[in-house]
C-alpha cells in the first residue's frame, strides 16, 4: 500500500512538471518565432534558442516541483505519510530532485560555455562570403575554447575548495591530495557544480538588476497607460514630411544659380534626405499598424489591459516591500557577513511568505502562486530586454523586435534569460524564506499536561507547527534548492546586497517609467540607425 501511495504522488509530482514542460516547449516555439527576422533566419540558431530558452524555463519550473515534492512527505497534522515514513524512502525522492538540479544546471553549463557561443561565432564567421563551411567551424572551435577553459576552471575551483576542516599540519602531500579526491566523491560533484552555478548566478544577478527590475515596472505601466493613437501619430508624421520637404527644398534653391553649396549646407542635406527617409518608413509602418486587426482587437480590450496592469504593479509592489522585509531581517538577525547573512526562518513579518503560508490548506493554491511568482519574474525579464534591448556597458548591441531580430540577438536573449533563471531562485527565497525552505510541512510537538480526569497523572497532547530551524532535523525535510544556493557563504553575501541594488534598480525605472508618455504603436520598429534594414519581411 505503502509502495502504491509513493507511485501515485511521485506520478502526480512529476505529471504537472511534464505538463508544464509541453507548455514551455510551445511557448518558446511561439516567442522565438515571433521576434525571429524572416530574412536573416538560420535552422541551427532558431533550434539553439528555442532550446536555450526552453531549459530556462523548465529549470526555474523545477523549484515549484521541489517544493511540492517534499511538502507531499506529510499530512496536515504533521505526521508523515506512510509511502514516506522511511528515511531510505525520503533520501530517494530527495535524490530524484536533486538529479534533476544536476542534469538541469549541467546543461545550463553546457548552453552558456559551449553551445550557445559555438552557434554564435559560427554565424557571425558567415557573414564572410569567402570563409567555407570547413572554416566557419574551425574558426567558431577556436573562440569557444576560451569558453571551454573558464568553464573548467570554475568547476576545479568548486570541487577542490574544501567545506570540511582538512588534513592537520602532519599529514603526508598524499594524504592531502586523497583528502581532496574524496571530498569530491563524497558529495558526488555537488561543490563543483555549484560553484559554477554560483559564478553564473553573479552575472544574471547583474542582468536581474538591470531588466528584470525595469521591466516590473514598464510592464505594467504600459498596459495601464497604452500607445498613441494611430490616426494622431500618422497626420504628426506627415507634417513632418511636409517640414523637412520644405528645408530639403529650400536648401536645394541655393544651387539653382550653378553655385556649389557649402559643406555644412551638403552636412544639412544629407541629415534630412536621412531624416526623410526615416519618416517615410514610419509612415509605411504607421499605415500597416492602422489595418492590423490585432490593433483594433487590443483597442477593445482596453479595459482588461488596465486592469492587467493595475494588477502587475501591485504585484511589483508587493515584491518590493517582501524583499525589503527580507533584507532588513537579515541584517538586523543574521550572523552578518561572515555567514552570508543566511537566517533559518523569518523573525518579521513577510506578507509574501505569510500569505503562501496561509494558502497551505487549500491544495493546490501556494504552488500555483509560487509557480506564477517564478513565470512573473521570467515575463517581467522578458518584457525589460525587450524594451532595452541587450546593453554591453554604455553600447547597445542588438535590439528586440518583432520579426525582425537577428539570430545573433536571440542566441544572447537565451543565454541571459538562462543567467537571469538562475538568479530567479535566489530571489524568490528572499521573497519567502521559510516557504522555499520547507514548503507547507509541518511537524508534531509531543507535551504533556496535568489530566483532567479522575485519575491522577499526565496527558500526551500533539500541537502542530509549521516547519522552521526549530524543528527536529529528521521532521521536515529542507528542499533541494535551498542547499545549492547557500553552499558557499561568500555568494550569499553577494546575492544580499545585490537584493538591495535590485531594489533601488526598481524604484529608479519605476520613476523614469511615470514620467516617459504614451509610447508608439510602432514603437521601436523604426529607428534612424536601422534604416538600411529592408521592410519587406515586415511589410509582407
Amino acid at each position: 500500500m505503502a509502495a502504491q501511495s509513493l507511485l501515485s504522488e511521485s506520478v502526480l509530482g512529476w505529471s504537472i512538471f511534464t505538463f508544464i514542460l509541453l507548455g514551455i516547449l510551445a511557448f518558446c516555439w511561439v516567442y522565438i518565432r515571433k521576434f525571429q527576422s524572416r530574412q536573416e533566419s538560420e535552422v541551427v540558431s532558431t533550434i539553439t534558442a528555442i532550446c536555450a530558452l526552453a531549459i530556462a524555463l523548465i529549470t526555474s519550473a523545477l523549484l515549484p516541483v521541489d517544493i511540492f515534492l517534499v511538502s507531499f512527505m506529510k499530512y496536515p497534522n504533521g505526521t508523515y505519510k506512510e509511502w514516506a515514513a522511511n528515511n531510505e524512502t525520503r533520501g530517494q525522492i530527495e535524490d530524484t530532485v536533486l538529479y534533476g538540479y544536476y542534469t538541469l544546471y549541467s546543461i545550463i553549463l553546457f548552453c552558456v560555455f559551449l553551445w550557445i557561443p559555438f552557434v554564435y561565432f559560427y554565424y557571425e564567421e558567415r557573414d564572410d562570403d569567402n570563409v567555407n563551411k570547413c572554416s566557419q567551424v574551425k574558426n567558431a572551435l577556436k573562440y569557444t575554447v576560451g569558453f571551454a577553459i573558464v568553464c573548467v576552471v570554475l568547476l576545479l575551483i568548486g570541487a577542490f575548495v574544501p567545506l570540511e576542516a582538512p588534513p592537520g599540519q602532519n599529514s603526508t602531500q598524499w594524504e592531502k591530495v586523497q583528502y581532496l579526491f574524496e571530498e569530491l566523491g563524497s558529495s558526488h560533484g555537488l561543490p563543483a557544480l555549484s560553484f559554477s552555478i554560483s559564478s553564473l548566478t553573479l552575472i544574471g544577478m547583474l542582468a536581474v538588476i538591470t531588466y528584470t527590475a525595469y521591466g516590473m515596472s514598464v510592464l505594467p505601466l504600459n498596459l495601464i497607460k497604452g500607445t498613441r493613437s494611430v490616426a494622431y501619430e500618422r497626420l504628426e508624421n506627415t507634417e513632418d514630411i511636409d517640414d523637412v520637404e520644405h528645408q530639403i527644398e529650400k536648401l536645394k534653391s541655393k544651387c539653382n544659380d550653378g553655385r556649389p553649396l557649402s559643406s555644412r549646407d551638403r552636412h544639412n542635406l544629407q541629415e534630412l534626405e536621412g531624416k526623410l527617409q526615416v519618416l517615410r518608413r514610419r509612415g509605411r509602418h504607421l499605415e500597416i499598424a492602422e489595418r492590423n486587426c490585432c490593433n483594433k482587437v487590443g483597442s477593445a480590450l482596453r479595459p482588461v489591459k488596465i486592469l492587467l496592469g493595475i494588477f502587475f504593479i501591485l504585484v511589483a509592489l508587493l515584491f518590493a516591500v517582501a524583499l525589503f522585509i527580507s533584507n532588513l531581517d537579515k541584517a538586523l538577525h543574521s550572523a552578518g557577513i561572515s555567514s552570508g547573512f543566511i537566517i533559518f526562518g523569518t523573525n518579521l513579518t513577510n506578507p509574501l511568505n505569510e500569505l503562501l503560508l496561509a494558502l497551505q490548506p487549500v491544495f493546490p493554491l501556494d504552488y500555483i502562486l509560487i509557480t506564477v511568482i517564478t513565470m512573473y519574474f521570467v515575463v517581467t525579464s522578458m518584457a525589460g530586454i525587450r524594451n532595452m534591448g541587450i546593453w554591453f556597458f554604455w553600447i547597445r548591441l542588438y535590439k528586440i523586435r518583432p520579426k525582425r531580430t537577428r539570430p545573433q540577438a536571440l542566441l544572447f536573449l537565451c543565454m541571459i534569460l538562462l543567467l537571469i533563471v538562475l538568479h530567479t531562485s535566489y530571489m524568490i527565497y528572499s521573497l519567502a524564506p521559510q516557504y522555499v525552505m520547507y514548503g507547507s510541512q509541518k511537524y508534531l510537538v509531543q507535551s504533556q499536561m496535568p489530566s483532567a480526569g479522575p485519575t491522577s497523572g499526565n496527558a500526551t497532547f500533539g500541537t502542530t507547527r509549521i516547519c522552521d530551524a526549530d524543528a527536529p532535523e529528521d521532521q521536515c525535510t529542507v528542499t533541494r534548492s535551498y542547499l545549492f544556493l547557500h553552499k558557499f557563504w561568500f555568494f550569499s553575501t553577494i546575492y544580499y546586497f545585490g537584493n538591495w541594488a535590485f531594489i533601488g534598480a526598481f524604484l529608479i525605472g519605476l520613476a523614469v517609467s511615470c514620467c516617459r508618455g504614451k509610447k508608439s504603436v510602432i514603437e521601436g520598429e523604426v529607428e534612424a540607425d536601422d534604416s538600411d534594414l529592408s521592410d519587406d519581411e515586415y511589410v509582407h
